[in-house]
């Protein structure tokens, strides 16, 4: 199950963490179809966020077609965004990159600023809008 991490500094909406959370775990391959989401009430506990926050998050993602809502079941992955394992070997690159990165004394946001001109080099915007998917 995913354990969402609520950033109240990142100047990002809560709602769109819980969903850009979702979303990487559906593409490491950690949450699959048939899983079943934390409960709001779960994530409220886990968070202190208010519960219509968690509703809001998981409509984005039913509304994507990634979720579905169960009554008096819950909410469930329908579809994988998994093309890239947890496990897999540029994963295992990226990690030893990031340990020399932090080596050389480079701090997160540095690293993150580095990484997305990197990866606005080879993946452009345009591509994104018509490629496999939201990399929100």
């Amino acid at each position: 199950m995913v354990e969402y991490r609520i950033d109240r500094r990142s100047g990002v909406a809560t709602y769109v963490q819980i969903v850009q959370q979702t979303k990487q775990a559906l593409r490491l391959g950690l949450l699959r179809p048939g899983d079943k989401l934390p409960t709001a009430r779960e994530v409220v506990e886990a968070t202190a966020i208010n519960p219509n926050t968690v509703l809001k998050a998981y409509r984005e993602l039913e509304r994507e077609g990634l979720v579905e809502a169960r009554r008096g079941l819950g909410t469930f992955v329908r579809k994988s965004l998994n093309t890239t394992p947890a496990d897999s070997p540029l994963r295992a690159e990226l990690a030893a990159w990031a340990d020399r990165a932090r080596s050389a004394g480079l701090e997160r946001d540095d690293v993150a600023a580095l990484f997305t001109s990197v990866l606005d080099q080879h993946f452009p915007h345009d591509q994104h809008d018509h490629g496999k998917g939201d990399m929100t």
